[in-house]
């Protein structure tokens, strides 16, 4: 009798598909991988808020405002949803 393959779990289609998307898919992949991969993924985006900060002033802090407003509302619909 020859042994049987392992097969390998695939991830659902849509964390594919979250992967694959060129820079967005490599951060999640790494932080999916290791829950510490988390703070550097926030270090880089805090680095790169006050370099835009420095770079364009306050409307860099605006904009980031803006976009966190439908992040926030989806949170909370999350939150009271349980």
């Amino acid at each position: 009798m020859t042994p049987t393959p392992s097969i390998a779990k695939r991830p659902p289609l849509a964390l594919r598909i979250l992967f694959a998307i060129p820079f967005i898919g490599r951060i999640f992949r790494d932080i999916s991988e290791s829950v510490d991969n988390v703070f550097y993924a926030l270090m880089i985006f805090v680095t790169g808020l006050v370099l835009a900060v420095n770079m364009f002033g306050v409307v860099a802090l605006t904009m980031v405002a803006l976009f966190m407003v439908p992040v926030m509302f989806v949170l909370l619909l999350l939150i009271t949803r349980g």
